[in-house]
């Protein structure tokens, strides 16, 4: 690998302002700020009521407890360093830092994306299989789930990250609030096509396939919902998925748009605001959309509420 004699290699990095204005940096940091607490509330609580209800210790639970989870840690992953560069444009992050941001980034998320295929064959299961359903999702099946998509989403993400940071960097500003693959390929003083083909292959491995195996096990589900007799039996069947699938769209959506369509040179500044959705939307709506549409969810939450308050009289 050749690099210019001319260029300056860097060490540490500064993220792109999202404003010059001060003002608009304070509004900015108390709007992301709040977003941050909606989300870690919104999800802890759903870690809460999972862990602690009876009526809740099922397998489609136990993962949407895990989900939850995930989105506090890959919020949490991004969110105080970028807090801290709203305030103060010129706080920098090191290379070891910004090669982990990256890392626990891309593991995270990647095991968000496979978890979310596991749900959708656990309700494979539970519709089109509900007298086997026991047997199949059992406690050890679920917890080897979990494992394996968490091992095998942060395999992937070193391999993908110890490639990027084996490169050198002849730029400081990351075009972007965090540091993500596409923008730091652009910082490098080096040939990036194989980057992009790895890139490429870990994007596809982590979001092409799991939703077409979403999409293969909502097929099935499709099916076997038309041959339910009833029309309650029906909608109580497709009630279960719509929250699940709504997730499911708004996720792969925005990810895809990102690391899957071909780059152009307008397209940075559409990735960070794309980034935006998926780093304080999505995790902020996951637990709305489950709580909301999840009659079960409601009423652990309010059976909590109530012990909270008559373990705590004034």
């Amino acid at each position: 690998m050749h690099v210019d004699s001319n260029q300056t290699i860097t060490t540490e990095f500064v993220f792109r302002p999202f404003s010059s204005v001060p003002t608009t940096r304070w509004l900015l940091f108390v709007l992301f700020f709040l977003l941050y607490i909606a989300i870690v509330v919104g999800n802890t609580s759903i870690v809460w009521v999972v862990h602690t209800d009876r009526a809740l210790q099922s397998p489609m639970y136990f993962f949407l407890g895990n989900l939850a989870l995930l989105e506090v840690c890959y919020t949490t992953t991004v969110v105080p360093q970028m807090l801290a560069s709203i305030l103060d444009p010129c706080t920098t992050i090191s290379l070891a830092g910004c090669g982990t941001q990256m890392f626990l980034f891309l593991g995270l998320g990647g095991t968000d994306c496979f978890l979310l295929a596991i749900m959708a064959y656990d309700r494979y299961v539970a519709i089109c299989q509900p007298l086997r359903y026991p047997l199949i999702m059992t406690q050890k099946l679920c917890l080897r789930l979990v494992v394996a998509a968490l091992s095998l989403a942060f395999l992937l993400s070193l391999e993908l990250t110890a490639l990027i940071f084996a490169m050198p960097f002849c730029r400081r500003q990351i075009n972007h609030f965090l540091c993500d693959v596409p923008p730091m390929l652009g910082l490098a003083c080096a040939d990036i096509h194989i980057h992009q083909t790895v890139l490429f292959t870990v994007s596809v491995t982590i979001l092409t396939v799991p939703f077409l195996l979403i999409c293969l096990s909502y097929a099935f589900i499709g099916t076997a919902i038309l041959r339910i007799c009833s029309a309650q039996g029906r909608r109580q069947a497709f009630s279960t998925c719509t929250s699940h699938l709504t997730v499911v769209l708004q996720q792969y959506g925005c990810c895809s748009l990102v690391y899957l369509r071909p780059k152009s040179k307008s397209s940075e500044d559409e990735d960070r605001q794309l980034a935006l959705i998926y780093t304080f939307a999505t995790p902020m709506l996951n637990p709305l959309i489950y709580s909301l549409r999840n009659k079960d969810i409601k009423g652990a939450l309010r059976r909590a509420v109530r012990r909270t308050i008559t373990s705590h009289p004034h």
